[in-house]
């Protein structure tokens, strides 16, 4: 039996990190429904997950606009009944001239940017759903949030609180509707290789500390117990099993990935 057998899931954002999860949702039974704003990348996505035999419907959509978010749901419940899980993996926020500022000189705006994007578009897409999954009695909310949510690494601008905030929504969103059968759970990794956007971090704060990419990456990697960075598919796989019911008993937490960058 697939994992996810008869789940209706939504993704947010055609980026890396959505388009895996989709297609890992897809490959274990879900129902799939994936939002973007770029169509070329939805429409791959969706045809790779057809012709694997999955079951996906797209649609273009900005994530920090609550409106087409709600018509985006009431549209997945007249569709599908229901709604089971929800991922938001909306990301790719790189400020050119920003990276490596710091905070003493980078300007409000530039530091605010981070914290209202990536809390608004989480707040926006976890109400949505948590709405629908009250009512019904079942659900559950993800979110992925790196590593400088913990550590706070030096010259990141705004980005440190802005996950430090996801990871606090998901908190109190457990506490509120958990009761209600709702859970929330945010997936914490390193950095993850296979993001494209990691290839352009890197260059930026390599260059700034006077060494190499491969410098870089392997200092990162040194700062693991196992010596390797979260990889694409360890993510994917921990999604599943969060959403699926054998995470039934997770939720308010963080699932750490970390591979002992970050220890409780």
């Amino acid at each position: 039996m697939e994992r996810l057998e008869n789940k209706v899931a939504v993704v947010y954002g055609d980026g890396t990190i959505g388009s895996a999860i989709a297609k890992a949702f897809a490959i274990e039974g879900a129902q799939v429904f994936l939002n973007g704003r770029t169509l070329s990348k939805l429409e791959a996505v969706a045809n790779e997950i057809l012709s694997n035999g999955g079951s996906v419907q797209t649609a273009k959509l900005d994530a920090l606009d609550e409106e087409a978010v709600e018509k985006n749901m009431s549209d997945i419940i007249n569709k599908a009944g229901k709604i089971d899980i929800s991922f938001n993996a909306i990301g790719g926020l790189l400020q050119k001239n920003v990276e490596d500022i710091p905070l003493t000189e980078l300007a409000v705006e530039s530091f605010l940017l981070p914290i209202t994007t990536y809390t608004q578009s989480h707040f926006v897409t976890a109400k949505a759903a948590a709405r629908r999954m009250v009512k019904q009695g079942h659900g559950v909310i993800m979110m992925h949030t790196p590593n400088a949510s913990r550590i706070s690494p030096p010259n990141v601008g705004g980005l440190a609180p802005a996950w430090a905030a996801m990871e606090a929504l998901c908190r109190s969103l457990s506490v509120e509707c958990s009761q209600f059968g709702v859970r929330s759970v945010c997936l914490l990794t390193t950095s993850i290789p296979e993001t494209p956007l990691m290839d352009e971090v890197w260059k930026v704060r390599a260059k700034a500390r006077g060494i190499t990419v491969e410098q870089f990456r392997s200092a990162m990697e040194n700062m693991t117990h196992t010596k390797h960075l979260t990889t694409l598919k360890e993510l994917t796989d921990a999604a599943v099993f969060v959403a699926s019911d054998e995470g039934s008993a997770i939720t308010g937490t963080i699932l750490n990935l970390t591979a002992g960058m970050i220890m409780y």
